[in-house]
């Protein structure tokens, strides 16, 4: 806002003396009247503010570079530290991801217990990683805005794939636990299926039959307009003329 305040004022009050020098009728005399003068003074203000605009920070890199000429030698890469992994927990978050492992702090408070959403899906995320033994290092992190999830379509979220990636569970299902990723968009779809997975862990576990492994597959018909498929279906609801029509299908 200053700095386009400055070039308004630089603008206005150049056009302004330009005007007044071109004014054969009312010549630019010294001492200045209060108009003249104050158009002077806005324009030397504006100039001064905009020139030190460039004039700092050319002062502080000069500076700068001459500080690091004393030195001898720029800063090696090897002297910055490394940004942590967002798989890697700082030394404050160890009891966090700790109390998540051992069950003691339920997953799904991290967001309400640290407020800070990001760094509730990080903990969680090695949280996830240290309970089932496996890495999900091939699941984006960075790059999405987690607050602006939290409680609108996603609970507990671990990562995204172009949508948020909740994870239910453990699912106790044939003996073994499951923690079950899930992207969706739809609020509390990841919270309804967790309290079905404790409900189902505290119950005993659940347990899997496969009966049949098939694709069915139904015959289509086209029809010119809804009026004619309509007569069809109702055609169709006498038992005779189904039969009859099933006959000429399954051949």
């Amino acid at each position: 806002i200053t700095n386009g305040l400055a070039m308004v004022s630089l603008v206005l009050s150049s056009c302004d003396l330009l005007r007044l020098c071109s004014d054969p009728g009312r010549p630019l005399r010294f001492p200045l009247g209060g108009r003249e003068f104050a158009t002077v003074v806005c324009q030397l203000a504006s100039v001064v503010y905009l020139l030190s605009l460039f004039a700092v920070p050319f002062a502080q890199s000069a500076s700068a570079r001459r500080e690091e000429g004393q030195d001898g030698s720029r800063r090696s890469p090897a002297a910055v530290a490394p940004a942590p992994m967002p798989d890697c927990p700082d030394d404050g978050d160890e009891e966090i991801v700790a109390a998540v492992v051992s069950g003691e702090l339920p997953s799904h408070r991290l967001e309400s217990r640290l407020r800070d959403c990001r760094r509730a899906a990080r903990l969680r995320r090695e949280a996830l990683r240290r309970i089932t033994g496996r890495g999900v290092e091939g699941l984006p992190f960075d790059g999405i805005d987690y607050e602006a999830i939290l409680g609108q379509c996603c609970e507990m979220p671990v990562g995204y794939v172009q949508l948020p990636v909740g994870v239910a569970g453990p699912l106790l299902l044939d003996g073994r636990d499951y923690h079950v990723p899930m992207a969706t968009t739809e609020g509390c779809l990841v919270a309804s299926v967790n309290r079905g997975c404790r409900a189902i862990a505290a119950s005993g576990g659940a347990f899997s039959v496969l009966l049949r492994d098939a694709m069915s597959r139904a015959p289509a018909v086209k029809l010119p307009s809804a009026k004619r498929a309509a007569e069809l279906k109702m055609f169709l609801e006498a038992p005779a003329n189904f039969e009859a029509l099933a006959a000429v299908f399954n051949k």
